[in-house]
């Protein structure tokens, strides 16, 4: 199996499938952790992002089923989020100082990257029930492919076609009214909103991608584009929010001058981009393009 619907195939069954092998593959990466258990942690998060995306298409035909698993896979991700939240921090310090105006700035930034990272590592040391949280997680994973076997849909053809176009319209429209906000606020959670639901439509770019391969791949990696800006304007929100609250971790007031300078360039830089790639993302008004979803699916599925 892979991330993605077959034309073919019995919706309820399909659904099911994709759905359990997203859990699958959390447990065993959490179980067996090849590349260190911070960096199991943070792929098991990915999967659990995908089934979220993948209830979110079929909330309107299965909305308590969706809202219960939905809240079930949030929670559990935020259970996990502590060093991986961390390590994110450094990471996005170490883009800015790529993208440093001077090479004052790259130095401060250079002292921030420490901070940061030695703030990481304590983190991480601290975690000392970081087992137990990945024990339980495995069994509210094996709670959420139990609830996975009880979902059923109407397998008709015209209907599962109709239920996906319902899917994608609401994606779309959700997208669209984030969208606008953004075009008029600079306010973080408003970019973050967007920033979610463009994962959501290139996560279900992903899942119907059958019915015309080459366009939903490179619709994919158009959207794909658009969630990395966005995602570098969230991290750059979190970080600035973080160093609010502790002034230390960014240095002395002369490297937190120099952050928050440049923050400040790269936000301005990152939203403007942001906002004409999701112009050219979601183009198409979501009505037109949820029956275009529709069409296809019913033709590839003859």
């Amino acid at each position: 199996m892979t991330y993605a619907f077959s034309p073919g195939r019995p919706f309820t069954e399909d659904f099911r499938a994709v759905g359990a092998e997203q859990v699958a593959r959390a447990v065993a990466v959490l179980k067996d952790q090849p590349a260190g258990v911070h960096e199991a942690i943070h792929d098991a998060r990915k999967n659990f992002k995908r089934l979220r995306s993948l209830y979110r298409l079929v909330a309107c035909d299965a909305p308590l089923f969706q809202k219960q698993e939905n809240a079930r896979m949030r929670d559990v991700a935020r259970n996990l989020s502590t060093v991986r939240d961390a390590a994110a921090l450094v990471e996005n310090a170490s883009y800015l100082r790529e993208h440093a105006a001077s090479e004052e700035q790259q130095l401060a930034l250079d002292k921030v990257c420490s901070i940061l990272a030695d703030r990481r590592d304590r983190i991480a040391e601290g975690e000392t029930d970081l087992e137990g949280k990945i024990d339980s997680t495995i069994v509210i994973c094996e709670q959420a492919l139990a609830a996975l076997t009880h979902v059923s849909f109407d397998d008709g053809r015209r209907e599962s076609a109709g239920r996906l176009a319902k899917g994608w319209r609401r994606t779309l429209s959700r997208a669209a009214r984030a969208r606008a906000a953004c075009e008029t606020s600079t306010e973080a959670e408003l970019l973050h909103e967007l920033r979610k639901r463009a994962q959501d439509y290139r996560m279900h770019l992903g899942l119907l991608r059958e019915a015309w391969p080459s366009a939903m791949q490179a619709k994919r990696a158009e959207t794909k584009e658009l969630v990395d800006v966005l995602g570098h304007l969230n991290d750059l929100a979190t970080m600035t929010s973080l160093i609010n609250e502790e002034p230390e971790l960014a240095g002395d007031s002369q490297n937190q001058a120099h952050l928050l300078s440049a923050v400040i360039t790269r936000q301005e830089d990152l939203r403007l981009e942001a906002l004409q790639r999701a112009a050219a993302v979601f183009l198409d008004d979501p009505g037109s393009e949820s029956r275009t979803i529709e069409l296809l699916w019913l033709e590839a599925g003859r």
